[in-house]
């Protein structure tokens, strides 16, 4: 009612409404868009194509999965991720517009080529085939049993798909690059011709040594300008960081190799003195309760042990103790416990699951998976051949062919207890039950052999930390700092942070999605970037940030914003400030030369010397450098006549020719055109993607819609 009051009060918002209801009626979503501002769920366009929220955060879990796999860190996998989606859909159209389709056909007899299980021996059997029936299996138990772990395999697929119809792709377009009989005739030429020459290098270090050249904002722009493909990029921040670390002082140290010792032979204060990691009863208890670190109750080769105990355990009595010793930032004590072989054991197994039991599909109940186990022991037990037979009955896949077989494993393997605990407790010829998390099992011991020594210790570990008065004092710094540099120009920035010794490094084109900043590689780089490009962000602003964990401090300077196009000179300043002073001398260097006389006058001029090389069109190397501007030029010019200067890589020549000769090299067109081909082949597969993605039209639209929702993962 209220609202139908307001339309009978003010006409207008009646008419803004129907406008509204017209507008949607008439124009298209992506018009709309335009009007009212970028579907958030729409994160861009590859050639019209859209990228989604969704299927971005699907390409960012595959990439943080295999980061977790590999111990890499997960964040700062956002670029990536978007750039492979990028590549993804252009590979997409391609495929199509070859005519293609993704089958569920094409997909699964593509799969054993997947890098994801080429190399996965597991799932191939004794004869090298594909285990592909058994593995459709485990992904239909997935799919009834674990909705979340079928989720993941679906955006593990997409992204397998991908690179199926990036292998198709790549694979029908090489075959069709082939290399001609006149290509191949000239490249042979070129192979095959010599020139020798004479000539005088004016090398541009030596040149530079004695002639200083500054290179401008302007020059470095031209260059910029004559070469814009190298330099087209995304929206950029120029940051200048000063870093605070929070790192432990001398004094911080002493208190922690106090505080170990006491541990060691002093006595805790818990025990008013009287116990100590030396004369403790219940080592396990008595490292829960002082170290920074759990109790391992594992058994560890001697080459697994820090450092400073190898050497010396293996001649340790139980009960001997180690240290204090220093291991990084850590200081540690050490206790011998306990000491055995490690013996290495070939069994296989019987698996009877029961509803509820882990990755089990069965419906029988845990009391009729032990009745079943138990009575089918018995039949094994008073027949061994019975074993083969018992397998058709178990619950773990694949168990048949693999005649129940484990394989062989150690106290270390990664195991069921349980299971690993009737291996290490029974000998060779066993056959017995056993019960862990997946059921009961059925185990026979085919084979043991003794391994290498296993040792068990328990480790006292105590962290070398900074204090609190460590870290106000830091804290007290940074903040002295950004109040010294609010308001002040970049220049002063740099200066008071140089002069003051503190950790500075210049991010000159950080970009939105990067994840880490050149130079610094904390856990705060993500919101220092963000922070940056808040459009509410000015040249000159400054921010003060603390990691987290670590207490470390970060000021930050954004000293400029570089909107998409060509890149801000002086952010690629460090990447071609030599090139293009070598340019600039290169000019400077051949007008002094002008229209040389001969190379003695050349070589006077500079205070340099004659040289003499043979030089090949196909591998132009002068006198150590590559220069196929001089092994050109060397073809190029009458025998006898002094060249013009030449602009080379790393000077400026000039050269007389003075002979040409054939040096034939062994095999044939044939051969030799094979090889170029397989060659070209090579260098396709990434020169022609990147191709694709320079000529695609491609809209990019997380910058204006992160701000407003954030990553919504």
């Amino acid at each position: 009612m209220a609202i139908l009051g307001q339309i009978r009060s003010r006409p207008w918002l009646l008419m803004g409404m129907i406008a509204l209801a017209l507008l949607a009626f008439l124009v298209n979503p992506e018009s709309l868009d335009k009007v009212f501002g970028k579907n958030p769920d729409v994160l861009g366009k590859v050639n019209g194509e859209k990228i989604t929220r969704e299927e971005f955060n699907d390409q960012l879990f595959v990439l943080q999965q295999q980061a977790d796999q590999q111990g890499q860190p997960k964040n700062g996998l956002e670029e990536q991720a978007w750039q492979l989606l990028v590549q993804s859909k252009l590979v997409k159209q391609q495929f199509e517009k070859m005519g293609f389709e993704m089958t569920d056909d094409l997909f699964w007899n593509q799969l054993q080529f997947d890098q994801m299980f080429a190399q996965n021996q597991q799932l191939y059997d004794e004869k090298g085939n594909f285990k592909l029936q058994e593995l459709k299996k485990e992904i239909e138990t997935l799919q009834n049993t674990n909705p979340e772990g079928y989720n993941q395999w679906l955006k593990t697929r997409k992204t397998i798909e991908y690179r199926i119809m990036a292998r198709q792709v790549f694979t029908n377009v090489s075959a069709g690059i082939t290399t001609g009989k006149k290509e191949a005739e000239e490249l042979m030429k070129e192979r095959d011709q010599l020139a020798d020459i004479d000539f005088v290098k004016v090398d541009y270090a030596s040149y530079l040594q004695k002639n200083k050249i500054k290179v401008t904002t302007e020059d470095l722009a031209n260059y910029i300008k004559a070469h814009p493909v190298q330099f087209k990029t995304e929206p950029s921040r120029n940051l200048g960081i000063a870093f605070f670390p929070s790192q432990p002082s001398p004094a911080d140290e002493a208190a922690v190799q106090k505080e170990i010792t006491k541990i060691f032979s002093g006595g805790t204060d818990a025990s008013d003195g009287k116990e100590n990691f030396q004369n403790t009863t219940n080592d396990s208890m008595f490292v829960m309760a002082n170290s920074d670190m759990p109790y391992n109750n594992a058994y560890v080769q001697a080459n697994q042990m820090p450092q400073a105990l190898q050497g010396k355990i293996e001649t340790a009595a139980i009960g001997q103790v180690f240290g204090p010793y220093k291991e990084q930032n850590l200081y540690v004590l050490s206790k011998l416990i306990d000491k055995k072989p490690s013996d290495s054991t070939l069994s296989n197994h019987i698996l009877i699951a029961y509803k509820g039991a882990e990755r089990s599909t069965a419906t029988r109940t845990k009391e009729e998976a032990k009745k079943i186990a138990d009575s089918l022991l018995s039949v094994i037990k008073g027949n061994p051949a019975k074993f083969a037979e018992g397998l058709k009955l178990s619950d773990e896949p694949g168990a048949v062919e693999r005649k129940g077989s484990v394989g062989w494993t150690t106290p270390q393997s990664q195991f069921a207890p349980g299971y690993l605990a009737f291996l290490a407790n029974n000998p060779k010829g066993s056959t017995g039950l056993a019960e862990t998390e997946f059921g009961y099992h059925i185990i026979n011991i085919d084979d043991k052999k003794a391994g290498t020594m296993g040792y068990k210790v328990a480790h006292i570990v105590k962290t070398i930390k900074p204090s609190e008065a460590t870290e106000a004092e830091v804290d007290k710094k940074a903040r002295r700092f950004i109040q010294q540099i609010q308001g002040k120009s970049f220049n002063d920035f740099v200066n008071i942070a140089k002069k003051s010794n503190y950790q500075y490094s210049n991010a000159k084109s950080a970009k939105r999605f990067d994840g880490q900043l050149q130079g610094l590689g904390t856990d705060k780089d993500g919101e220092i970037i963000a922070w940056a490009f808040d459009k509410k962000r000015e040249k000159g602003d400054t921010e003060f940030f603390t990691v987290e964990g670590t207490g470390d401090k970060v000021v930050v300077y954004l000293n400029g914003k570089q909107k998409k196009g060509l890149a801000d000179p002086e952010s690629v300043r460090d990447q071609i400030e030599t090139v293009v002073q070598n340019k600039l001398a290169a000019k400077q260097i051949s007008d002094k030369i002008g229209k040389a006389g001969s190379l003695d006058q050349v070589a006077a001029k500079f205070a340099t010397t004659k040289q003499s090389a043979q030089v090949n069109m196909l591998n132009p190397s002068v006198a150590g450098a590559m220069e196929p501007k001089v092994a050109g030029a060397a073809f190029g010019i009458a025998k006898g006549k002094v060249s013009n200067p030449i602009e080379g890589g790393t000077g400026v020549y000039v050269i007389v020719k003075k002979s040409e000769t054939i040096n034939k090299q062994p095999g044939d067109i044939k051969q030799f055109t094979e090889s170029v081909t397989q060659r070209n082949a090579g260098m396709f597969g990434q020169s022609w993607l990147k191709s694709l993605q320079d000529n695609a039209d491609i809209d990019d639209y997380r910058i204006e819609i992160w701000g407003k929702l954030g990553n919504q993962q």
